[in-house]
């Protein structure tokens, strides 16, 4: 099969700049073009909250490249602040226009790759663009929150939405010495996860002196000067410096629904196991694609950096002329909570309940350490179990760093089908600094072979 002469990527973050690099090592000849409608490319996205606190101490530690280095590194040229405006299937063309000159051009393409990534959500009832309203999805807003704070007087802060953003803005926030409040129409914080964790991140969270106030239906705002100065909900009214929107993200596929490619169930573009779209000279990767539910075998919209790096190799190698196909995926994400760290594997109860799986669960605390060692303190444990074949279908962890190893190793027992009566069986390791004596995930395992027998 010959390589395409032209292939164009649209989005220059985790996908795009992944797919635009393989496709140039799979077909080195081919003209690789990549345009990006921000002032950036390859961000670190996940970093933002830990850029903001301070703890990353300069934001251009998380840009990785910009135009000059990908394209000498990678040999693919870049085009920055250039928003894709239109695809003519037919003719195989795209409308481009330089934000800076507002001038538009087209390009032919033989191959595309879209990689438009995801959106901030937005509230509804906002009136026009406060100067003091942000979300925290781009360096871009980074940089504005950051300036906002350098030259205005900010005490009070409020997020909205405590799911992995508002949080780890709320940790930021509070480190830097505001006064912070979340709220969330959920009566708990992190929703999407099981109960008893959601309890124990509402503690947790309260303990460090952020108020969370949950179950908030309406939200109205007061306004002065082009700012939000109140926020009114649950019959009060409160004062407010900086309002920060974190309700979570949605495919950006503006471009996808007018260029007439077939959209699913969660807003994302369908794409097939190589990544094409309902246009076979069309791929897609990333925050904008539906991906297909391991455990559900379901399509899903799972928007994590790591699934889109992946993503963005399998259609930047397809588009140039490879033959790879994506895996089903296991949902695996971990979010620090001030001292803690959240793990969240596969589905939860409620997610388990709809797709109708008949289930049980078991859960317990066992410290992560010797008692006896400095630093030991007690893990949150809980398992989710379909009962025909005893295969693990849900997991959440809450307690130290060694909550990501035990997330990982639930999302190779998912992925691999092995049962849950294995955790058991395994022989973990111990060491006193390291490991507790007996492993969590030992005690989950002779817990579920109770129910079992």
């Amino acid at each position: 099969m010959l390589a395409p002469k032209n292939i164009i990527v649209v989005g220059g973050n985790g996908a795009g700049a992944a797919a635009a690099a393989k496709a140039k090592r799979i077909a080195p000849n081919s003209n690789i073009v990549m345009f990006e409608a921000g002032g950036f490319i390859s961000t670190g996205t996940c970093e933002l909250p830990y850029v903001l606190s301070g703890e990353i101490k300069d934001y251009k530690n998380i840009i990785f490249f910009d135009s000059e280095s990908f394209e000498k590194e990678k040999g693919v040229k870049v085009l920055t602040n250039h928003l894709v405006e239109k695809i003519d299937r037919s003719n195989k063309k795209i409308t481009v226009r330089n934000l800076i000159s507002n001038q538009t051009f087209h390009q032919y393409y033989d191959r595309l790759i879209l990689a438009t990534g995801s959106n901030a959500k937005k509230l509804p009832n906002i009136n026009g663009a406060p100067l003091n309203l942000f979300t925290l999805k781009t360096v871009k807003d980074l940089l504005l929150i950051k300036n906002y704070l350098s030259k205005n007087p900010v005490r009070k802060v409020l997020i909205i939405g405590a799911g992995y953003i508002g949080l780890e803005s709320s940790e930021a926030f509070t480190t830097l010495g505001y006064d912070v409040t979340v709220l969330d129409k959920e009566n708990l914080p992190m929703p999407g996860v099981d109960d008893e964790l959601r309890y124990l991140i509402s503690d947790l969270i309260s303990r460090n002196k952020i108020e969370f106030c949950g179950s908030v239906k309406d939200i109205k705002f007061g306004y002065k000067d082009e700012k939000i100065i109140t926020a009114t909900f649950n019959g009060y009214t409160k004062e407010f410096d900086l309002v920060l929107l974190a309700l979570g993200f949605e495919p950006n596929n503006s471009l996808a629904v007018s260029s007439k490619l077939t959209i699913g169930k969660y807003g994302g573009l369908r794409v097939d196991q190589k990544l094409k779209t309902s246009d076979s000279n069309i791929y897609a990767a990333g925050d904008n694609i539906e991906v297909i539910n391991k455990i559900t075998g379901r399509n899903d919209y799972i928007p994590l950096a790591t699934y889109a790096q992946q993503m963005g190799h399998i259609a930047g190698g397809n588009a140039a002329g490879g033959n790879s196909a994506a895996r089903p995926v296991v949902k695996n994400a971990v979010v620090k909570i001030f001292d803690k760290y959240l793990v969240s594997v596969g589905l939860s109860s409620a997610e388990a309940s709809e797709h109708k799986f008949n289930f049980i669960s078991v859960k317990g605390i066992a410290p992560n350490l010797v008692k006896v060692m400095p630093g030991s303190d007690n893990v949150f444990g809980k398992l989710l179990v379909e009962k025909s074949s005893r295969k693990i279908i849900g997991g959440f962890f809450l307690g130290g760093k060694e909550v990501s190893g035990y997330g990982d190793l639930i999302a190779a027992f998912i992925s691999n089908k092995i049962k849950a009566g294995e955790l058991e069986k395994i022989n973990y390791n111990y060491s006193p600094p390291i490991s507790p004596f007996i492993n969590i995930l030992s005690i989950l395992g002779r817990k579920l072979e109770k129910e079992f027998s």
